[in-house]
């Protein structure tokens, strides 16, 4: 079986050498293990440390077109060179690459479809208490909606199948980490997860800000890819509340009206109540016609795994 570990770069000539020293040469019912980087618009001497040290797959970009583009990039490459499992692991060592083997595993003993790296965010040292509270949230908010069991769920360090990366598609260009579990969850895919210690961070990220950045965006992700594939659950989860309220408008109009029927001061309670039906029908149809298109979504997608099957074999 052939092995590809990918790292995604961006200016990473200070930290490419650390990764690429400590990935393993050699793993059990791994005949090729090769390494793949993708160039994302570097301008410093990541190419040149790439080729020193032997790495086969050099990607490059023209320009910085963030880590979505790339993750799609990537799974391109590592398809046409028939890698049966990918490794993406991070620029700047920060998850241990001698763990890769303990990674893969699951997929080889035909258990998982996709691995996950569970940080324990909650044991780690440098990360502040409102930054664990903040992982444990988002991650819990991730778990719901893609409907998987993952505890760390923005983690980069994970495993593909060679069936897993034909059947996913990238829809962000910002990243890839919630967009393809999401997917992934929702294709059902076998994802499993194993706890490693993480090494601490050589420099900030560039690809977000600070931390509140990156929830922005990352819930701009969660929010689109969700509806994509469960539109009607999300409208009509909108839309109940405001027919409850319709409900309620209703039942205060008809209690005065049987005590005091000449009282016309509670008619605000029909307009009212007429306002909340309004917006009540339109998220349940908003939730009708986004099912349709899903559905179509759902036969474009089969249609394109099977061409992508197809080409990349014929590769």
């Amino acid at each position: 079986m052939k092995l590809i570990v990918q790292i995604p770069c961006y200016n990473e000539e200070k930290t490419l050498a650390s990764v690429l020293e400590t990935i393993p040469s050699q793993i059990p019912w791994i005949t090729q293990i090769e390494t793949q980087i993708i160039d994302d618009g570097s301008t410093d001497k990541t190419i040149e440390i790439a080729k020193k040290y032997k790495v086969k797959h050099i990607v490059k970009h023209t320009g910085n077109k963030w880590l979505g583009y790339a993750f799609k990039s990537w799974i391109e490459h590592a398809l046409k060179e028939w890698a049966d499992i990918v490794v993406n692991t991070d620029w700047d060592n920060q998850y241990p690459s001698k763990y890769i083997s303990d990674l893969i595993q699951p997929i080889l003993e035909w258990k998982a479809d996709m691995v996950m790296w569970d940080r324990q965010t909650s044991n780690i040292k440098h990360f502040s208490p409102l930054k664990k509270f903040f992982q444990w949230l988002w991650s819990m908010v991730v778990r719901y909606f893609s409907g998987t069991s993952v505890p760390d769920s923005v983690s980069w360090f994970r495993a593909y199948s060679r069936e897993c990366l034909l059947q996913l598609n990238v829809t962000s260009q910002f990243s890839y980490a919630v967009d393809t579990l999401i997917q992934a969850g929702n294709k059902k895919m076998k994802i499993d997860y194993i706890k490693i210690k993480t090494n601490k961070p050589t420099r900030p990220s560039r690809l977000f800000k600070n931390m509140y950045h990156h929830m922005y965006k990352t819930t701009q992700i969660l929010l689109r890819v969700y509806t994509m594939y469960n539109p009607m659950k999300l409208f009509f989860t909108l839309g109940y509340p405001f027919l409850f309220l319709w409900a309620i408008g209703i039942l205060r109009f008809m209690y005065y009206y049987f005590i005091n029927p000449v009282d016309t001061g509670r008619i605000q309670s029909l307009v009212l109540s007429g306002v909340f039906l309004i917006i009540a029908v339109q998220f349940f149809a908003l939730g009708i016609i986004w099912d349709l298109i899903a559905k179509n979504r759902k036969l474009i997608e089969d249609d394109l795994y099977f061409t992508k099957k197809r080409y990349f074999e014929k590769e």
